[in-house]
């Protein structure tokens, strides 16, 4: 069964650390990329299950006046109460959980010996690390990701220090890491750092390949 020789790599880190930018790096060399945050944005679309079960929860003022959900009112809301965000997430996990399942079962009938790069943020909060073969942290300092997240989302420092605050922080996330990365280097040794990385993971399928030729009776 060729689809063992198949990476799935859990890509996390911190709010505004850099993951974005390494995943972008792994794609253009190959890997296949599936963002958690698209899947959020797909399964909390006007009608679905999760759409309504957030409307219910927290009412029509997360609206915006085409009915899709308001990220940013949405999230004033949860990230000052860590109850309505814990809320939230037993809303929308799940079903982001199914949907990336979906989307490996689809690459793997495509490309057998696939490097997938799965970026989320919450992947350890969500228990999604434990469906990873590997497990990868982009780290960054307070200040950088406070300076990026109000520079590319126009947040308030205090917004970006209550969302850091409610994410797991940085040291824990690094106890479940086989591979870290530092979101605050140069591109160019950010990209050395990555296609050695690549080259490790396509090197592990094709031995995954390998191995399970050699076993076939």
């Amino acid at each position: 069964m060729l689809w063992l020789a198949m990476i799935v790599v859990g890509l996390t880190g911190g709010l505004a650390s850099g993951k974005t930018t390494v995943a972008r790096i792994f794609e253009s060399l190959g890997a296949r990329i599936i963002d958690a945050d698209e899947l959020a944005r797909a399964v909390v679309k006007p009608r679905k299950p999760a759409w309504r079960d957030i409307v219910k929860i927290f009412g029509a003022k997360v609206l915006t006046e085409d009915h899709t959900i308001n990220r940013q009112a949405l999230a004033d809301i949860v990230f000052k109460s860590p109850k309505k965000l814990h809320l939230l997430q037993t809303i929308i996990h799940p079903r982001v959980a199914r949907e990336q399942s979906k989307q490996v079962k689809s690459i793997q009938h495509e490309d057998p010996h696939a490097v997938i790069i799965y970026d989320a943020a919450l992947l350890l909060e969500a228990g999604a690390h434990r469906r990873m073969d590997h497990v990868m942290v982009i780290t960054a300092d307070r200040a950088t990701q406070i300076a990026r997240a109000c520079g590319r989302d126009g947040l308030t420092k205090a917004q970006a220090l209550r969302r850091i605050r409610q994410q797991m922080p940085l040291r824990h996330k690094l106890d479940y890491a086989d591979a870290v990365l530092d979101g605050t280097w140069s591109r160019t040794r950010l990209r050395r750092a990555v296609q050695s990385l690549y080259r490790t993971y396509v090197n592990e399928a094709r031995s995954r390949t390998a191995s399970h030729t050699l076993n076939i009776p």
